[in-house]
């Protein structure tokens, strides 16, 4: 091994050992009451998770314990594959992602403030260039992860999905913000704290959902449900995205574990 890279992997093995870097875990708990997207008719819905004990240290199975899985491809955190929208049906399947894209420096956008007032709001253009301006350009290869304050509402299905007679309330983005996104900025892809990448009633939006549309098209990438962004800073830290690589899979569920200096600023309320 390279004299430099021997330094590189040992210095990121040593600050784990010591602790000086952490590893978080962004990613939702995944079992039956995970709160899963709802389409409303005449659309289908995946079916949501469940396990069956095939055995358990009985007869069936004397020495072991284990199950199937019944779960959908988009069900809890979970990655979007370009395939997964027409606008990227000519794209990669979920196995056929570089790996390089899915790891990269993390940057964490807090948009609480917003959302606390408006369930419904949109992050648009002038939103992402503002915080540029304050806080620097995003690095080659990142992905930006945008705090809402939904991941409050994990545990609770009717908040978290949040929907009434006229569509379901969360935050999400203009179309113009995707294209934005897709189409200027040098990253692999967006996370979010919600059920979806674009906003509950993003079907109203034109192109219906955009984030969809031009993210997938462009060949980047959407994660969703993520969680405890609080512990992260808004730069520094490198994420690490592991999906199961379905083959023909448009997505799948995944594990985000982001690495991160101990003794760095946590994010604080930026909007």
């Amino acid at each position: 091994m390279p004299a430099a890279e021997e330094t590189c992997t040992s210095a990121i093995l040593s600050a784990l050992a010591s602790g000086t870097v952490q590893v978080h875990d962004l990613t939702a708990p995944l079992s039956d009451r995970t709160p899963t997207l709802v389409l409303p008719d005449p659309f289908s819905n995946l079916i949501d998770f469940s396990l069956e004990e095939v055995s358990a240290y009985n007869e069936p199975g004397p020495y072991w314990k284990h199950h199937n899985i019944h779960t959908g491809e988009h069900i809890g955190t979970h990655i979007d594959a370009p395939i997964h929208w027409i606008s990227g049906r000519g794209g990669k399947d979920v196995s056929q992602i570089d790996p390089q894209r899915l790891v990269g420096p993390a940057v964490v956008l807090d948009f609480r403030s917003l959302a606390a007032d408006d369930p419904d709001v949109l992050i648009d253009v002038h939103h992402l260039e503002t915080w540029q301006s304050e806080y620097g350009r995003f690095p080659s290869n990142a992905w930006l992860l945008f705090r809402t304050g939904w991941e409050q509402y994990g545990d609770d299905r009717t908040a978290f999905l949040n929907v009434d007679a006229t569509g379901s309330h969360t935050p999400g983005f203009t179309a113009e913000c995707a294209r934005y996104i897709a189409e200027k900025l040098d990253i692999s892809g967006i996370g979010v704290e919600t059920v979806g990448i674009d906003s509950g009633n993003a079907g109203a939006l034109e192109p219906p959902f955009p984030m969809h549309y031009f993210l997938l098209g462009a060949d980047k990438y959407g994660i969703t449900s993520l969680k405890n962004l609080d512990k992260l800073p808004v730069f520094g830290a490198m994420l690490v995205v592991a999906p199961l690589p379905i083959v023909g899979g448009t997505g799948a569920p995944t594990r985000v574990l982001a690495l991160a200096p101990q003794n760095t600023k946590k994010m604080e309320a930026q909007s």
